[in-house]
């Protein structure tokens, strides 16, 4: 909103300073700045309103140190980082963006699947919450909203370098690369990120080229499928991950920043022919979108680090981790996710490791055996004695190396 505004008086009016807002740097900053001042200063009046109607978590005795002292800590948390995102990102952000769209659309869809979980949970006293079909569904529906416009919408493009004559019918730009001339057409291409992969990209449409001719036609469903699997992984493991204090935020605002980072890269044309890596028009704008979401996750932090004053709850997991999987998504980087988000995917297949082998033993020998302490993975290491802290700092550590090798592979062909 106040672009548009800031917008009309430099152009109408040329008032000093209005300029300024054409920058995506600066209202990325903008972004982060007031993402903090809303999660910070109004996090903690929320968090004095959910003490107030005792909106508190139940906690189930499972024999960790400190775990008992939790309970009554004020849930439902999420709603600040959810607020601390929206909220600059309609200040800030061009909303005609088809990216900055769908973020928002991500942001309200999974919030409301998180907040009818925690209200079932908290104000229903099912300790279920919703049922985990309905969260799958509401997790498909995303996917296949945020599948079929980026497929279909003429404004989800990228750019590549074309010579004479031409494949697709789509305009043709002129660009100089330093003192060579290049043609360029933005084409609606399923492709995406791949590292190790010759030139880093990775075809959809070609995963079914073994059934012969005619294969391009099923592209779509191979797409979608990709784009269930993601939201739906990611979405899940920041929830499993958020099991001690500030595990989850600061593992998410870590791999916000890189994502921002490839946001902006990607979005700038001259950074991406240097760099040499897929260029996506209009893409830059997702760094505001990226700025506000650090900003939400390091306010949030402020009161969620140990020991916690609050707890995001499914409301702020399910949503964060769909986040990411979406703004991954649309800036073409999603099959970099697995590590990226090495520390979500960790923890997932801890507690698929630990269920698969317990179901088994308990059918072979007639006892249910465990391959950890307990799982996820983070309660494996407080059952050996470690202070959450101490976890929640070494998995930090883990996943800024994890963001590190992301970079780095972007380089391997």
């Amino acid at each position: 909103m106040l672009y548009y505004l800031f917008t009309y008086l430099y152009k109408n009016y040329s008032i000093p300073g209005t300029g300024v807002f054409q920058y995506i740097t600066f209202r990325m900053a903008m972004a982060v700045i007031t993402s903090l001042i809303v999660t910070t200063v109004y996090g903690r009046r929320l968090i004095d309103f959910l003490r107030y109607k005792q909106v508190g978590e139940t906690v189930r005795n499972l024999g960790l140190e400190g775990q008992m002292q939790k309970a009554g800590t004020p849930s439902m948390g999420g709603l600040i980082i959810i607020l601390g995102i929206l909220l600059p990102t309609l200040l800030f952000a061009k909303l005609d963006n088809i990216y900055i769209i769908m973020m928002i659309i991500t942001t309200l869809w999974l919030g409301v699947i998180g907040f009818l979980d925690d209200y079932i949970k908290i104000f229903k006293k099912n300790k279920e919450g919703l049922a985990g079909r309905f969260k799958i569904v509401g997790q498909v529906g995303l996917a296949l909203i945020i599948g079929f416009i980026m497929y279909n919408n003429k404004n989800v493009v990228i750019q590549q370098e074309v010579k004479l004559p031409v494949q697709y019918d789509a305009k043709i730009d002129f660009h100089m690369r330093g003192n060579k001339p290049v043609l360029t057409q933005d084409l609606n291409l399923r492709k995406t990120t791949l590292p190790f992969y010759k030139n880093n990209e990775f075809d959809y449409g070609k995963v079914l080229k073994f059934l012969g001719p005619g294969y391009e036609k099923y592209t779509l469903i191979v797409f979608l499928f990709f784009v269930i699997i993601i939201i739906t992984a990611i979405s899940n493991g920041a929830n499993i991950t958020d099991g001690i204090d500030g595990l989850a935020t600061g593992t998410s605002a870590i791999i916000g920043i890189t994502l921002a980072i490839l946001a902006y890269v990607s979005g700038n044309y001259i950074i991406s022919d240097y760099l040499n890596i897929m260029y996506i028009p209009n893409s830059g704008e997702l760094v505001i979108f990226a700025g506000a979401f650090v900003g939400a996750c390091v306010g949030f932090l402020w009161y969620n680090a140990y020991p916690a004053q609050v707890f995001m709850g499914d409301t702020g997991s399910l949503t964060i981790g769909g986040i990411i999987a979406v703004f991954a998504i649309l800036i073409r980087k999603e099959l970099l996710l697995p590590l990226l988000c090495g520390i979500f995917l960790v923890e997932n297949v801890s507690v698929m490791l630990q269920v698969g082998w317990f179901k088994y033993t308990r059918k072979r020998f007639g006892e249910g055996r465990r391959i950890f302490l307990m799982s996820p993975l983070h309660h494996h290491y407080q059952k050996k004695g470690f202070h959450e802290s101490k976890i929640v700092t070494r998995f930090w550590i883990l996943g800024i190396m994890l963001a590190i090798l992301t970079f780095i592979t972007l380089k391997l062909r």
